[in-house]
């Protein structure tokens, strides 16, 4: 487990894992009133959360399943990405895709944040590249 530096300037809890298997901690809007999100409107939700991520690792920023299912409110840049030398608040990009406002309350659980180690590369310029068995294929071609 690693250790990373947070600050909460919200009055709510740190964000946190709900079960042992939980690989995501839920990202609460700190806001202060109501904001009634329309159909096919998108919102930036400020959190109050910052935080100093160490080199190699990213926080990805992806929608809460149930608020999705139940609301039709997703992450529209899902997953966000949130850069180990950022420290700025973290926001979240929601839109609602249903065909009903939907009210976003103080302190709502609105999307979940996972922590992921990443790998950096160099590239090598080539003229060519090995051959495989799926060769070329894109999408929808993995002969399945």
């Amino acid at each position: 487990m690693i250790k990373v530096k947070i600050i909460n300037n919200s009055p709510y809890p740190l964000p946190a894992y709900e079960t042992i298997g939980s690989a995501g901690m839920d990202l609460r809007a700190n806001i202060i009133e109501n904001i009634d999100l329309l159909p096919m409107q998108r919102q930036l939700i400020p959190t109050g959360i910052f935080i100093e991520l160490p080199d190699g690792f990213e926080a990805q920023v992806r929608p809460r399943s149930g608020f999705a299912y139940k609301a039709g409110v997703t992450v529209l840049n899902t997953p966000g990405t949130i850069d180990s030398d950022y420290r700025g608040e973290l926001k979240v990009l929601l839109v609602n895709l249903s065909d009903k406002a939907t009210t976003i309350e103080p302190g709502q659980r609105i999307a979940q944040m996972i922590i992921s180690k990443y790998e950096k590369v160099e590239w090598q310029n080539t003229e060519a590249l090995a051959d495989s068995a799926r060769g070329s294929g894109g999408y929808g071609h993995t002969g399945k």
